[in-house]
């Protein structure tokens, strides 16, 4: 008889991370700014010393949006010796912004994105695409990281980390994985006809039930995702350089067909690109409280 106790496998669950800079040996004397992003999906915790990045945390949103922004800040902090009340400035932001408890203000995800995007890959930026949990922003800003204009697409999940996320589930493919997978193809295959994540996944039903392998269908949905996204970026005007943050700019099979449609390379960084928000909000949080006068501790 077949064991019914086998734990069910989360095929969406991405692996959640931490990092320290290892450079910062002392934050002691230092301005101490951070920021929390709270996405549909994930959530980051970010902390910066003098404007540098120190420290970060990056976790699954879970039911209760309050207590995710304290997981991920506690264990951001959890490698230092720093305590929240050395925190001088901290700055929400994100869909669930107004749910960090512990914030000085809040700032919109927008523009958070540029800024940190500003940061990770430099001040030649000019079109931002922010592919996130829920939905997909094509954004310019200027050499200081400053939003100067930005178009959305509709609420839908299609083209966004949650469509992967039912996809990956509905395949039995751990969605780290995705992107390697739908290159190993002999021919690129025309995307799902539809933009829609509950009619996608009946469509790539139907094609596995007709002879499909896996590989194929992900690279069928794969082509859908970038071909709308870069639709957005189209309509936004593209302007070089190009850069991506947000959980799906770590989908190769996203971003090298998102690059063959609008004939340019995404920039690349050693740093997560997920934490672009938190980063920038960290960063605004450091701007706001030298604006009032602050000064580190």
């Amino acid at each position: 008889m077949a064991d019914r106790n086998i734990e069910k496998v989360e095929y969406w669950r991405w692996e959640e991370s931490r990092w320290q800079n290892p450079e910062i040996t002392d934050w002691r004397g230092s301005l101490v700014t951070a920021g929390v992003d709270i996405g549909s999906t994930s959530t980051q915790a970010a902390i910066m010393a003098d404007g540098k990045l120190y420290a970060y945390a990056s976790i699954r949103t879970g039911s209760n949006s309050p207590s995710s922004a304290v997981d991920a800040m506690n264990w951001a902090l959890a490698g230092t010796d720093l305590t929240p009340e050395d925190l001088r400035y901290t700055v929400g932001t994100g869909y669930g912004r107004v749910n960090v408890p512990f914030a000085d203000s809040t700032v919109t995800e927008i523009t958070c994105h540029a800024k940190g995007a500003n940061y990770i890959y430099g001040p030649t930026v000019r079109t931002l695409l922010d592919m996130g949990g829920q939905d997909c922003k094509a954004i310019h800003c200027d050499e200081n990281g400053a939003v100067t204009s930005f178009m959305m697409n509709d609420k839908c999940a299609a083209g966004t980390g949650r469509g992967m996320e039912v996809i990956a589930n509905l395949l039995a493919v751990h969605v780290e994985d995705i992107g390697e997978m739908s290159f190993r193809i002999d021919a690129e295959p025309p995307p799902v006809s539809s933009i829609c994540v509950i009619f996608a996944k009946t469509e790539a039903t139907n094609l596995m039930r007709s002879g499909w392998s896996k590989e194929k269908v992900l690279a069928a949905y794969c082509h859908a995702m970038a071909l709308r996204v870069a639709r957005l970026l189209e309509r936004n005007e593209m302007r070089l350089d190009f850069a991506i943050t947000g959980g799906i700019a770590k989908n190769s099979g996203v971003v090298k067909r998102i690059e063959r449609l609008i004939g340019a390379e995404a920039l690349r960084t050693d740093y997560d690109a997920q934490i672009a928000g938190a980063l920038g909000a960290a960063l605004m949080g450091k701007a706001l409280y030298e604006k009032k006068g602050g000064k580190p501790r």
